[in-house]
């Protein structure tokens, strides 16, 4: 298969609305906290791409692999009821938004067939961005509810890939109020486990589901976020930003092998043994950045990370809770000494300083030190515009 230079046609196979099986799911409603309307102010959505070996036809896509996806995700949305609800903003700046489950809802699941090349797309080389585009649902648009004034839109869509005789790839686009990475993950673990057994008991025998109660309760934040998020102005226009081409961006992978990591951290471990917190996540961040640094002019630069904080708070919560529990992990260095001999230990000492510094501060959650509104203002460290660099579990 070689088409790399060819126009890249995608074929609508299906398009089909998987419900939970009737039932199973009442009329349910969960309230934003402040940790999610913060996504109602930044509105990027969520992008998830899988890609799997998978050499079938397209006949054998049609009979065994649709029916079996539609049929457990059915069975994952009665578990998962948010990701098949709604966010519903009502006209006032008092009531909170929510994620509300009616019978009927339905998430959109397309299943098409693409002629890219596979390969080309799993391979770790450069590839455009736009190329990937194609293979990611988009989300439907707001609609005013008509007995009343509050504005509904779908959080969450899949699209499924085929590409004959190679493989297929599930595309995941998701409103970020619905969840972070953690929530994302269960749901999907969950998925996964209920496609390949056909039920959901092993699921249920993990002991995994998740914990809707909220548990991070601080009013005076959830009352500042939404006078911030303006949810009283959103109606029928309100529409997340949508992938488009043509992009000049590409996309590759870079590998550090576990001897390249250990290398790293042995490093660390002899030049900075006073460090409090390593961990082969923060060698490879300050990797990067001290690779990254290396092609720029002396010029402030910022590194970084969302970090989970349910292990971190004091009490934790739980595991599954279900939801964004999120707190910015950021520093500031200029790149002309990430470039220096030692640059890469300063990135190590700063970032691990950076991630140990959040992690007392969660333990100790306080309305002092998380923004009110406006920027995000911390520390000396920090700065106010925050960019989500990924999710560090």
């Amino acid at each position: 298969m070689n088409n790399m230079d060819s126009v890249p046609t995608l074929t609508v196979l299906e398009q089909s609305q998987v419900s939970p099986p009737p039932a199973t799911t009442c009329l349910q409603s969960l309230p934003l906290s402040f940790f999610d309307i913060l996504w109602l102010i930044f509105p990027d959505p969520v992008h998830t791409l899988f890609f799997y070996d998978l050499p079938i036809t397209k006949t054998q896509f049609t009979q065994t692999i649709v029916p079996n996806l539609k049929q457990s995700l059915s069975i994952t949305l009665q578990h998962f009821f948010p990701f098949v609800g709604k966010l519903t903003t009502f006209p006032t700046s008092t009531k909170k938004p929510e994620i509300r489950y009616v019978e009927g809802d339905s998430v959109t699941v397309t299943f098409a067939e693409c002629n890219l090349d596979f390969n080309d797309l799993t391979g770790n080389h450069p590839r455009k961005c736009d190329k990937f585009y194609h293979l990611i649902p988009l989300l439907g648009c707001a609609t005013k509810v008509s007995d009343g004034d509050c504005i509904t839109m779908p959080v969450f869509s899949v699209q499924v890939t085929l590409f004959p005789n190679y493989g297929i790839s599930i595309g995941m686009t998701n409103h970020h109020s619905l969840g972070d990475a953690s929530t994302r993950f269960c749901f999907l673990n969950a998925w996964t486990s209920i496609a390949q057994f056909g039920s959901d008991d092993s699921f249920l025998a993990n002991g995994t589901l998740p914990v809707y109660d909220r548990l991070v309760k601080y009013a005076k934040l959830d009352e500042s976020y939404l006078k911030y998020a303006k949810v009283e102005t959103f109606n029928e226009g309100y529409q997340l930003p949508r992938l488009s081409g043509p992009s000049h961006l590409v996309r590759a992978t870079f590998i550090l092998a576990r001897t390249t990591i250990n290398g790293l951290k042995q490093l660390v471990s002899t030049q900075l043994p006073t460090l409090e917190y390593v961990s082969s996540f923060i060698v490879a961040c300050a990797y990067i950045w001290n690779c990254v640094a290396s092609i720029h002019n002396d010029e402030s630069m910022l590194f970084s990370f969302p970090v989970n904080c349910r292990s971190r708070m004091d009490p934790p919560v739980a595991t599954t809770y279900f939801g964004n529990c999120l707190m910015p992990c950021m520093t500031l260095a200029r790149t002309s000494i990430l470039k220096e001999k030692e640059g890469f230990l300063t990135a190590t000492k700063m970032i691990g300083e950076s991630q140990h510094g959040i992690a007392q501060l969660v333990r100790g959650f306080s309305t002092k030190w998380f923004p009110p509104v406006g920027g995000l203002r911390f520390d000396s460290h920090y700065v106010q515009n925050y960019v989500n660099m990924g999710e560090h579990l």
